[in-house]
């Protein structure tokens, strides 16, 4: 089986949780599945320079991976205008031929990308995983409005009201553009039942989209903090410095608690970079009101397991719905509850009063007054790390991920060793 894998970036230059997921899948079936194959992370000039007479480019020392720079993207119609630099990256995928193409992402991409491999290798299959809303809201895919509130779904006067410089006519043929290519895919996946039911909410097809978690990389936990006094109250925020991520929230709960005289610390851990200068001037503040808590930058994968160490919870202050966050599935690894929003992907990844706790999304008030239960509370901590399941790892969701290609290209999988005999029996092969 040939793959080929589209992202909009890679990990090693920008570690978000769709380049972590989609490159650790795509290794994962290499490594473990005999999967031949490539990583394709598409890049600006905001990454890379572009280099003369070609659009892709190397990243580190794997052959099997590789970056394309593409500039020129619409990112309001999700479409790549550059159609003549289009052709090299056409012109790649026609000679490589690929059994699978799987694109994690149409940011850098376009919607056009879809329609051009299809017509150039039309016996590929095409899969599409949904990691955000960006497909049906204009608005960064956080289905968040301009002014800051929850937003259920794409409507008319909706998006008109987050748009108000462009006319009906650009909103509803963004929406044509986007589902006439999703057409021609041939299937959809989401991580999470939340996002998949918004999809369908917003009239998509819910026959094709099926649901299909992600995986973390294993590997040791981290020991729980010693604590010789028994106190819980060390919290740690791990992520992109930004205000979609609740930076700015989780900064405000702390200053809250230190003015009530609440002993905590909080880390923040997460770089800061391609955020405006407008924003950046507000975290400075909000760090320089909260005497309690440090940035401590931003951190590589094999950082992690030291950063989450020196912690007892993970703080996820998101204020849009979110997805399936990966910050989630690390700190039930490492068996740290989480403190998050009660809404949308956290909200089903995180189960109040079970392994974590639930807050009020958006409100500094509420996400202090939970942190407050969880340092104050003695036997708190215990009781919601004990409620941690395993986290669901990454050779599971590579091993699902094989067989749903080998489904849609029509191939039997081999039955596991010690069942083959069974099965052979079972057909009459035996």
């Amino acid at each position: 089986m040939r793959l080929l894998v589209f992202c909009h970036n890679h990990p090693d230059l920008q570690p978000g949780g769709t380049e972590v997921v989609a490159r650790g899948l795509f290794r994962a079936l290499r490594d473990t599945h005999g999967v031949e194959g490539l990583f394709l992370g598409a890049v600006t000039a905001h990454h890379r320079e572009r280099r003369p007479g070609t659009l892709f480019q190397s990243i580190g020392a794997q052959p099997d991976e590789m970056l394309v720079w593409l500039s020129h993207f619409d990112r309001f119609h999700l479409s790549q205008v550059d159609s003549w630099g289009l052709q090299e990256l056409v012109a790649f995928v026609t000679d490589y031929q690929p059994d699978v193409i799987h694109f994690h992402h149409l940011l850098y991409f376009g919607i056009e990308t879809l329609d051009m491999v299809r017509r150039v290798v039309p016996k590929a299959k095409i899969v599409v995983t949904l990691h955000d809303f960006f497909a049906i809201c204009p608005q960064e895919g956080q289905l968040l409005t301009t002014d800051g509130r929850l937003c259920n779904g794409p409507s008319a006067d909706g998006c008109k009201r987050c748009f108000p410089g462009r006319g009906s006519t650009d909103l509803v043929l963004r929406e044509i553009a986007v589902r006439g290519a999703m057409a021609g895919v041939d299937l959809i996946l989401s991580p999470s039942d939340f996002l998949r039911d918004r999809f369908i909410a917003a009239g998509w097809d819910a026959g094709r989209i099926e649901v299909l978690r992600n995986g973390i990389a294993g590997g040791l936990a981290a020991p729980p903090r010693v604590t010789p006094d028994g106190r819980r109250d060390r919290f740690g925020f791990f992520g992109h410095i930004n205000r979609f991520k609740g930076a700015l929230i989780a900064l405000g709960a702390s200053a809250r608690l230190s003015r009530q005289g609440v002993a905590h610390d909080l880390a923040l851990h997460g770089g800061t970079a391609w955020q405006a200068d407008e924003f950046l001037a507000e975290f400075k503040a909000a760090l320089e009101a909260a005497p309690d808590a440090r940035h401590h930058g931003l951190y590589g994968a094999a950082e992690l397991p030291a950063r989450i160490a020196a912690v007892d919870w993970v703080v996820m202050p998101s204020i849009w719905w979110e997805n399936a966050p990966l910050v989630v599935q690390e700190a039930f690894r490492h068996g740290r509850p989480v403190i998050c929003g009660h809404v949308g992907g956290m909200a089903e990844s995180v189960r109040d009063g079970v392994d974590g706790l639930h807050f009020p999304v958006g409100d500094a008030v509420g996400l202090a007054a939970a942190m407050r239960r969880a340092a104050e509370d003695p036997g708190l901590w215990g009781q919601l790390s004990a409620g941690i399941a395993p986290p669901r790892l990454m050779e599971t969701a590579a091993a699902e991920h094989m067989a749903l290609y080998q489904r849609l290209l029509g191939e039997v999988p081999a039955l596991p060793r010690g069942r083959r005999a069974e099965g052979r029996a079972r057909v009459g092969l035996g």
